[in-house]
């Protein structure tokens, strides 16, 4: 899954001379909280909310409404923009985006193609869309969670067990618990109590424990 198929296309951008103001408003006529700065076609910045707040004067303050917005008028982007920017090219993986974002703390990055120009965004909102699209987590599924150890052909007898039901597999995520051990968490549409505990049944005939069982979405 690439970031590609993920990103926000053919984002709103700014230049270094954009007014703050100016920047502020595009922000919240598209609710959005993030803008790549390019200049001649090229990432120079990343201006977030955050960057603006900073700056902005506090809602305590005395000044009125039309003062607040001359006083943001005088500052560009450029003043303000994170300069050493963090990207991502379109061939990027989604895991690849999500480590760095996770790593630097960092709620969005601007995706960029392989001469430079910046063609997407991509936020925790999509990294989070992702998650919940591969765990099908809202098409009504049941979700099983098998508690495993960590040895070779523990993912075949799994999968054999609901091959051998007729039962389909959606999706199967593999998560290492500090222990060591594995657990492994598929999710089914089958969704009859009978079914899922015979299916349950057979796992635990396998010599795995199933740990959990939910029906979600």
């Amino acid at each position: 899954m690439f970031v590609a198929n993920r990103m926000t296309k053919n984002p709103t951008v700014v230049t270094p001379d954009t007014g703050i103001d100016t920047a502020a408003r595009l922000m919240k006529k598209g609710r959005f909280r993030r803008l790549p700065v390019v200049e001649d076609g090229k990432l120079v910045g990343f201006l977030a909310d955050k960057d603006i707040m900073r700056v902005s004067p506090s809602p305590a303050t005395t000044l009125s409404r039309y003062e607040v917005t001359t006083l943001l008028s005088k500052l560009k982007c450029r003043d303000i923009m994170q300069k050493n920017v963090i990207s991502v090219d379109e061939d990027a993986t989604i895991e690849e985006a999500a480590l760095i974002m996770y790593k630097e703390k960092i709620g969005g990055l601007p995706i960029v193609s392989n001469v430079g120009a910046v063609v997407g965004v991509i936020t925790e909102t999509d990294i989070f869309k992702t998650f919940v699209d591969v765990m099908a987590l809202d098409q009504g599924r049941t979700r099983l969670t098998i508690d495993v150890e960590d040895r070779v052909g523990v993912v075949a007898d799994i999968a054999g067990v609901f091959a051998e039901k007729g039962y389909s597999m959606d999706s199967l995520v593999t998560c290492r618990q500090p222990t060591g051990r594995y657990e492994i968490i598929v999710r089914t549409d089958v969704t009859d109590d009978a079914e899922i505990a015979d299916l349950t049944k057979a796992i635990e005939a396998k010599g795995y424990n199933v740990i959990h069982t939910a029906k979600i979405g």
